[in-house]
């Protein structure tokens, strides 16, 4: 029987390179997006029709495939705060910092409402999320963790069966494996992970068959 507690969270694929945009739903139907690639209309669509009140965007790093479509998120819901590392905040207007320019699309986003810091609290609902900084495929990386429901988003940190890009300008290898032994390994093995980009995984199935992670250095 389901937990009629728990938060709901939808992945959406979007654009060409299949970002993982979220919609974390608590059952009273207040709910964060947290990231926004582009052409985000699926996402923002099953929003309206759940009848959704979105009271948070939570960017997990400002690449341009992460914040393609906030323009328009933050057009249909005006009230939702915008949140995102303050390590960060200059990506979300330079189209050098979040790559855009190289890609050949140029993505300049809304700036943010707040910034946020390692070891910060964040609520919806009654259910805290606690961010926790992961810098090393971008300065700025953050992962939310949930304990309560065993869930934890993080961007381009993670990936079932890989880890983060670390060839980019901002990129840091090192760092990255930092991130991910002190930060994400540390939580239990059951933990659920939603990345960035392809299928969900566990901490538990990372931490045993992900061959990056038995690597102690990283170089770009």
């Amino acid at each position: 029987m389901n937990n009629p507690n728990t938060l709901s969270i939808t992945a959406f694929a979007l654009g060409p390179f299949q970002t993982n945009c979220y919609v974390v739903t608590a059952p009273d139907g207040c709910a964060w997006l947290v990231d926004v690639g582009s052409d985000p209309a699926a996402m923002l669509d099953h929003v309206e029709t759940q009848d959704l009140t979105v009271e948070k965007i939570v960017l997990t790093h400002a690449h341009a495939d992460h914040i393609a479509g906030l323009g328009e998120a933050v057009e249909r819901h005006p009230d939702a705060l915008v949140l995102i590392h303050e390590n960060e905040t200059d990506f979300l207007t330079d189209t050098t910092l979040n790559l855009s320019a190289g890609f050949g699309f140029p993505v300049v986003a809304p700036e943010a409402s707040g910034t946020l810091r390692h070891g910060d609290r964040l609520t919806l609902s009654g259910h805290t999320f606690e961010v926790r900084h992961t810098p090393g495929h971008s300065p700025g990386g953050i992962t939310l963790y949930q304990a309560q429901d065993g869930v934890t988003l993080v961007g381009d940190t993670l990936f079932a069966g890989s880890i983060g890009r670390f060839d980019f300008p901002t990129s840091d290898g090192p760092a990255l494996l930092r991130s991910i032994h002190a930060q994400l390994l540390t939580l239990p093995d059951e933990t659920k992970v939603y990345p960035g980009h392809g299928p969900a995984t566990t901490i538990g199935d990372e931490r045993a068959t992900n061959p990056y992670l038995r690597q102690t250095e990283l170089t770009s």
